[in-house]
């Protein structure tokens, strides 16, 4: 565990909180498998802004101050925004038209992190599980709108509330724990982190869904962040470099699944990182509004590894707020230097620091659930992955005096003094009216599940079952496809826990399919086949389970024998029912001597 600082007595005992699941949709990043892709691979995801978007020509102006024009024609955007099945969630067509994106977009992230916890999401039903969400825009009331009295129908006042957003959640799943939609700005995303730690630390929740979301789906954001004088004109986000000039917006959103460490290990879940402690504050004011404030922000950093009980020395990465700003950079630096860097550093391992706003631009108020994702995707793998477009340090930075160093390439974390200690990192993010949040992560504890799931089948298995089910045989060739790309091109996983996860973990839907598998080419064989259609599934209505027994005795000699030595939980329940008839059955069960033939 993280070496322990002495804390005041009215600092309570911090309660671990475990990452046991998380989802994002992010520019050029459909999951955290291919987030971690382009973060490892050092991918610059901003590109033009689509045409489908708006005309960025028509609306390009290089004079800042020129009326309805912006000097941005650059962001990070989501390949599509208004795809969506609304049949899925039990949503009408037209009232799916009436939702603003955002809700979308958090429903089938709410979804996609439990089922990367490995939860079926009708178990939640009734339990105290929150939902706590930020978001700052309303791009979609905007063009609602523009479309006059007349555009005002039966679904608009819930489809455009932005509290809505965390609660259609809750609403799906039939959850009673908190649910809210909150707003600090940009920081927004991180403050709900922080929410919802304290919400699980008060006993208040049992498990707990935190994220943000953020759309730019009208070019109103890009004037506004022009006029304000906040954009970068040449649509690269230069984060602690000379070059800093400006932010770049971003889309997309992200969510991770929360619960209390002990919880987690009691329930046997993967815990994939662990929260230690969290702080938000208000910097209170400094030059104007939205100047950020030095102190404001040590003090957030102070209190953030007094309530988590880590040595500010520990820490060996801090992903930073790092819009990529004249002003901000230098500010939260100096900040950082004062708190995590400095003399208290071991000599020769500054502090690395580093901003994913380099790869996808500023999602605003998911930016700091994009960090944070950023950040246990890096413990998880034990390497820290390269902040972009950084080549001469900003001048008004003094380094090596903050004893801190951006992260300029792909490597293993900086070795310790202790190179046994846990891997200990921040995430900051920053709102522009001040209000600060900053998160404390470090590694999961040693011995905790790891990859394999508990309960799947080990050893020499010739034939695994893979089930797959959706909600329309199209949605059934879909999940089919997805498996196919994982089995083909993802990361290598153990085919008994492949099989255990699609059985167990998964919702089961009306269209369903079995596949059977003795190695991954038969399973690439069987699948290439579902997806083409020339295998099938079966509807599945609901009704009661019932068993036939045909009367018609034995039919080979030792059958169901190697299925209970491969599955050892259909070897006890076979074992149990001969306890209550007769355990020499098992020997004539095996010979075949004795069974009726006939």
């Amino acid at each position: 565990m993280p070496t322990a600082v002495p804390t005041p007595a009215h600092t309570p005992t911090p309660t671990p909180i475990a990452v046991i699941g998380l989802s994002c949709r992010l520019p050029g990043a459909d999951g955290p498998e291919a987030f971690w892709t382009l973060l490892r691979d050092g991918v610059d995801a901003v590109t033009d802004v689509p045409a489908e978007r708006w005309d960025a020509d028509a609306l390009y102006d290089g004079d800042p101050a020129a009326p309805g024009r912006t000097t941005g024609r650059r962001g990070g955007f989501l390949g599509d925004v208004s795809g969506f099945d609304p049949a899925f969630f039990g949503i009408s067509p037209r009232e799916a038209a009436a939702m603003d994106p955002q809700q979308r977009l958090t429903l089938e992230l709410a979804w996609e992190a439990l089922e990367h916890a490995r939860i079926v999401p009708a178990a939640l039903r009734g339990g105290r599980v929150g939902v706590f969400i930020g978001a700052m825009t309303d791009a979609y009331a905007t063009l609602t709108h523009r479309q006059g009295l007349e555009g005002i129908g039966s679904h608009t006042l819930t489809g455009l509330n932005r509290g809505v957003i965390a609660n259609r959640v809750s609403y799906l799943l039939g959850l009673r724990g908190p649910s809210l939609t909150l707003d600090t700005g940009q920081s927004s995303s991180l403050v709900a982190v922080h929410s919802a730690c304290e919400s699980l630390r008060s006993g208040e929740s049992d498990m707990v869904l935190a994220g943000g979301v953020n759309l730019d789906i009208v070019p109103d954001c890009f004037v506004a962040a022009t006029k304000f004088g906040g954009l970068s004109p040449d649509g690269r986000c230069h984060a602690f470099d000379a070059r800093a000039n400006g932010f770049v917006h971003g889309e997309g959103g992200g969510v991770v699944v929360l619960k209390r460490l002990d919880s987690a290990l009691a329930d046997g879940d993967r815990v994939l990182a662990v929260i230690h402690g969290s702080a938000v504050n208000n910097d209170g004011g400094g030059q104007s509004l939205t100047t950020p404030d030095r102190s404001g922000q040590e003090d957030v950093l102070r209190l953030a590894y007094e309530r988590a009980a880590v040595d500010p020395a520990l820490v060996r990465y801090v992903e930073a707020h790092g819009t990529g700003t004249r002003v901000g950079d230098p500010i939260e630096a100096a900040a950082l230097g004062a708190v995590l860097g400095g003399p208290s550093r071991d000599a020769g391992l500054p502090l690395h620091i580093g901003s994913v706003k380099t790869n996808v631009g500023h999602l605003e108020a998911a930016a700091g659930i994009t960090g944070l994702i950023k950040v246990v995707l890096s413990l998880v793998h034990r390497e820290l992955p390269a902040s972009l477009h950084f080549a001469t340090p900003n001048p008004d930075i003094p380094f090596d005096e903050l004893g801190i160093r951006v992260r300029t390439e792909l490597g293993p974390w900086p070795h310790a003094a202790e190179p046994d200690a846990p891997l200990i990192a921040g995430v900051s993010s920053f709102g522009m009216g001040g209000t600060n949040a900053h998160v404390v992560l470090g590694e999961a504890p040693a011995g905790t599940p790891g990859p394999t799931a508990a309960g799947a089948p080990e050893g020499d298995v010739r034939q695994l079952p893979y089930v797959l089910s959706g909600r329309t045989e199209e949605a059934l060739r879909a999940q089919a496809g997805r498996l196919l790309d994982h089995v083909t091109d993802g990361p290598e996983t153990a085919p008994a826990d492949l099989a255990y996860s699609l059985a167990v973990t998964r919702t089961a839907f009306e269209h369903r399919a079995v596949l059977t598998a003795g190695d991954s080419a038969q399973l690439v064989a069987a699948l290439e086949e579902l997806v083409a259609g020339r295998r099938g599934g079966v509807s599945v209505s609901e009704g009661r389970l019932a068993f036939l027994f045909t009367g018609q005795g034995s039919q080979r000699a030792g059958m169901g024998g190697e299925l209970g030595e491969a599955f050892p939980v259909f070897g006890a329940a076979f074992d149990e029912v001969l306890t209550h008839l007769d355990p020499s059955l098992r020997e004539v069960i095996a010979s075949g001597v004795g069974l009726d033939e006939t």
